[in-house]
């Protein structure tokens, strides 16, 4: 029986639509098959409407007809197509993050773990952002309290670019800075908290400089440790959040919603079990 989809694929950026349901589509493009990736993934599964997609993506600019692509994917895998790209790259940030009916995190093997949804935690309301604006003052910005105490965490975005930053801001300011910065503006961003300084992702040196510029800057918020190919470095194990539900997992925003998708509170036997 077919099992129609649609996917958004992370950190690739690609929309793609099955017709073997989630579980056949990661087996489909494991190692062993025909056609297959070898990292981790994010995916999104999409609202549908039948047999076309039940969101309207945000506007490119006209370079292309990302929902007559769609539809015509979809179509193909109606007729039994195990899978037709209806985008291959840059989806990410035109499919609105309203759009996610359901995520999983996937192995490099196939398998695949899904994600607990909590809907949106915090709407922003403020657009108004400046270099100059402290921590507290964007805690302020978007109507959170200020924390008593700031420490410096380890954020590691995965989509719509791959990197590995240290920052003075909690998740939610994160969040908002990250899609609000002049300069650096994210439309759309997937990150997770990871745990502790992973020796191996960069030199020691690395994560020194950046504890002393945060230390020694009020007005620096973030800094860089490392860029590209992180997923595939950091083992789902090492974010905030695994076995721990509740206190992390997997943080997607846009300029005006926040929302966090929980490791459930007992993981599958087999996805704990397998390596990548």
């Amino acid at each position: 029986m077919r099992d129609i989809r649609l996917v958004l694929i992370a950190p690739e950026g690609a929309v793609v639509a099955t017709s073997l349901g989630i579980e056949g589509f990661t087996r489909h493009i494991s190692p062993g098959s025909g056609k297959y990736f070898s990292n981790r993934a994010v995916l999104f599964d999409l609202a549908l409407e039948g047999d076309r997609p039940a969101f309207s993506y945000l506007n490119e600019g006209g370079w292309r007809d990302p929902t007559s692509d769609t539809i015509m994917a979809l179509q193909s895998a109606l007729r039994g197509k195990r899978t037709k790209t209806a985008l291959s790259n840059g989806a990410f940030s035109c499919v609105p993050i309203t759009a996610h009916r359901a995520c999983y995190l996937v192995k490099t093997g196939g398998l695949i773990q899904p994600m607990i949804d909590r809907g949106e935690v915090v709407h922003f309301i403020s657009h108004v952002c400046n270099e100059w604006m402290t921590p507290d003052e964007i805690a302020t910005a978007i109507g959170c309290s200020v924390p008593s105490q700031r420490t410096q965490r380890l954020y590691m975005v995965i989509c719509p670019v791959e990197l590995v930053v240290m920052s003075n801001l909690t998740p939610a300011e994160y969040a908002w800075y990250s899609t609000h910065r002049p300069g650096k503006i994210f439309r759309q961003v997937i990150f997770t908290e990871l745990k502790e300084e992973l020796p191996h992702l960069a030199a020691k040196s690395h994560y020194i400089r950046a504890r002393e510029e945060l230390a020694g800057n009020p007005m620096k918020k973030t800094k860089t440790i490392i860029g590209g190919g992180c997923i595939n470095r950091v083992l789902f194990s090492a974010w905030v959040g695994y076995k721990k539900p509740g206190v992390g997992g997997l943080y997607v925003a846009d300029k005006e919603h926040l929302r966090i998708w929980e490791f459930p509170s007992e993981l599958e036997e087999r996805w704990e079990k397998s390596e990548g």
